[in-house]
């Protein structure tokens, strides 16, 4: 049973990401938490004011966002009627990568997915930077979905290793596991700064080889091309459904937020980021 935990400020875009979460575990026995997060900062005088003098400013602010969830929560039982799902709705009121954090923890999540609409809108106060703050400082996989990305089955996935990485098994069973149920294949990209082959990248491709020898899967190289424009490239001229790249959790700052290059990724995927850590 995989255990997923899925925010939401009820917009268009995060529920979209729900959506998808809810197709690509289809017929998979799944536990969905559901997670609004609130600020006292996004509440006005006149909000608190309008409410009943015998209730606390947190019921106040819980109270409707309840309300919502719980709404939306039977919403997703009735669509998904016929599929082994179990929901829980969870409010918090707090910082909003704590909140996730404290999540993660408490229900033993296995993915985090979520929606991101890029770098303008009403919404990046949510899904915007606090998807890259989750990235940065969640160690637990999370799934991006693209505003407006309709869901399709992952036919074809990237697997991209920028220079400098190698390939690791540790924390990989995102990838494996949707490579396995979708019986996908694999396009694995190695990011390079020059065409030399080394003897640790030899190794490392029989290494590969033999972990992903069930799946179908192909190698391919791009050299002296930044981290975001090879991966956006790749997936229009190979038509990829999803990729799927490791992170650093020690080096993140130095290697792609500097460079912003994850940023990059992040807010111009045009199909589902799955984002590993090492």
């Amino acid at each position: 049973m995989k255990n997923i935990l899925l925010p939401t400020d009820f917009s268009n875009n995060s529920k979209n990401a729900i959506h998808y979460a809810m197709h690509l575990f289809k017929n998979e026995l799944c536990t969905f938490y559901i997670l609004n997060v609130q600020k006292a900062s996004r509440y006005t005088t006149d909000d608190l004011m309008s409410a009943p003098a015998n209730t606390s400013i947190h019921q106040t602010v819980i109270g409707d966002v309840k309300k919502k969830l719980s709404i939306f929560e039977d919403e997703l039982k009735t669509t998904y009627a016929n599929e082994n799902y179990t929901f829980f709705s969870l409010t918090d009121y707090d910082v909003f990568v704590d909140a996730i954090r404290q999540a993660v923890k408490a229900n033993n999540i296995d993915l985090i997915v979520m929606g991101s609409n890029g770098a303008t809108g009403a919404s990046e106060v949510l899904f915007g930077s606090n998807t890259l703050k989750v990235i940065r400082k969640i160690p637990c996989p999370v799934l991006i979905i693209p505003e407006g990305y309709s869901f399709t089955q992952p036919q074809t996935v990237l697997f991209a290793i920028d220079y400098g990485d190698h390939f690791v098994t540790k924390g990989i069973e995102p990838l494996t596991d949707i490579l396995n149920k979708n019986k996908a294949s694999l396009r694995i990209l190695k990011i390079k700064e020059d065409d030399t082959l080394t003897i640790t990248e030899f190794d490392e491709k029989k290494q590969m080889k033999e972990f992903f020898k069930e799946n179908n899967h192909t190698f391919h190289s791009i050299i002296n091309v930044p981290t975001a424009l090879a991966i956006n490239s790749f997936v229009q001229i190979m038509d990829v459904d999803m990729t799927a790249i490791f992170i650093k959790q020690e080096t993140f700052m130095d290697r792609f937020f500097k460079g912003s290059e994850t940023s990059k990724i992040s807010y111009g995927t045009r199909v589902p980021l799955l984002i590993m850590h090492m």
